[in-house]
């Protein structure tokens, strides 16, 4: 068998003074240093799994405005819950007040909070107390708009209209409308037309409550102005000013 002669260093000399083997060392060189850049940089470290914190949650104890007796405790309320989550899961405890007329304060003689207020704005530790105050009965803004413009409507027409409940028959039937009445009744009718509209379609109503008081005084004004003035413009006898 043939014995594999070692290369000597004078002769890899002589090989690089020929320029043969010059190229391919030199690739050898670079792959060499290259791997060993690699490996001493280690491997790839795996990411650490991120470790969620144990969310905390609170306890709220709601008691009596006006005796500080407790009326219920509302447990495990997250921190991104709202007062509104709060009001309904108050309402579940105790099904006798609907949410829209429970009213909750931090202090007894402080301001009622807001129902999109942040439970974690207002929490000095898990434990919170608030104190309960019935609103009583309430109604939405979008019903208290819709009964204001909707009367005044319907009760120009009914004094337009000259029933006999209202005006003598016989003075209705032989006197005719002057022309300013038909165009009151238009412009008034327009008007009320055009608010009921946007309220319904236009503006964008909080989803607040009101107390249903707010509701009476304001049916009163609006229905009671508009039955005033329907009731001399629409009367047989009525001219206008320069008739």
């Amino acid at each position: 068998m043939f014995k594999r002669s070692k290369t000597s260093a004078t002769d890899r000399k002589d090989l690089f003074a020929q320029g043969i083997t010059q190229p391919t060392l030199k690739n050898d060189m670079n792959f060499h240093a290259f791997s060993q850049l690699v490996l001493s940089t280690g491997g790839l470290k795996s990411t650490p799994a991120i470790k969620h914190s144990k969310t905390t949650h609170f306890e709220i104890e709601i008691l009596d405005a006006q005796t500080r007796k407790q009326i219920c405790i509302v447990d495990k309320v997250s921190p991104t819950s709202t007062l509104r989550d709060v009001k309904h899961k108050f309402h579940k405890a105790c099904p006798q007040w609907h949410p829209s007329r429970v009213g909750l304060q931090l202090e007894r003689n402080g301001p009622f909070l807001k129902d999109y207020v942040n439970i974690q704005s207002i929490a000095a530790s898990s434990i919170i107390t608030l104190y309960f105050t019935d609103l009583g009965q309430q109604v939405s803004w979008t019903t208290v708009f819709l009964a204001e413009y909707a009367g005044p409507l319907l009760i120009y027409l009914i004094f337009y209209m000259r029933l006999t409940l209202i005006y003598d028959a016989k003075e209705s039937s032989r006197k005719l409308r002057h022309p300013v009445v038909h165009l009151a009744c238009f412009c008034h009718c327009l008007h009320y037309a055009r608010y009921l509209l946007e309220t319904l379609f236009v503006h964008k109503l909080s989803g607040e409550h009101t107390p249903l008081k707010n509701l009476i005084k304001g049916c009163a004004f609006y229905w009671g102005f508009t039955s005033w003035i329907a009731y001399y413009i629409n009367h047989p006898r009525y001219t206008p000013p320069w008739g």
